[in-house]
């Protein structure tokens, strides 16, 4: 009996310490708070990624110009190109590219790779001649 006490205690003590020991990069570089994460909602450019505590990987988002589903296919594999990207998903009504990740992950090198294959982000353009290779029905400026 004694030893299930102890086994029981012990178990809630690594349940209660591990979410809030979760190591995320969150605002400014530091750990992951909550307040941070509601914080960043209007911080586009300097958000870092939310970590979801219940899976163990970080989630992000990014605004990304496109227009069809040749341009969702070519933006979410440009996306996974990125070491450490596990899922990436864009949304053509919203623009919106979500992406999960076991580490965190710049979101200046991910905004990269979709540059390098002529899409626009909320971090930078493309440059003229990337974008104008794209086939017509992916011009989206």
């Amino acid at each position: 009996m004694k030893n299930l006490v102890i086994l029981i205690a012990l178990f809630l003590g690594v349940a209660i310490i591990y979410p809030s020991s979760v190591n995320a990069q969150g605002c400014g570089g530091s750990g992951m708070k909550s307040s941070c994460s509601k914080s960043c909602k209007g911080e586009s450019k300097s958000c870092a990624p939310t970590t979801s505590t219940t899976t163990g990987s970080i989630k992000g988002t990014m605004k990304v110009s496109g227009k069809c589903d040749m341009c969702k296919t070519r933006i979410e594999t440009a996306a996974k190109s990125v070491n450490g990207v596990m899922t990436a998903e864009w949304n053509p009504t919203t623009k919106i590219l979500t992406y999960t990740s076991k580490v965190a992950i710049k979101k200046e090198d991910i905004s990269n790779a979709l540059i390098k294959v002529g899409h626009d982000t909320e971090l930078g353009k493309a440059t003229a001649s990337t974008y104008s290779a794209l086939p017509g029905c992916c011009k989206y400026r």
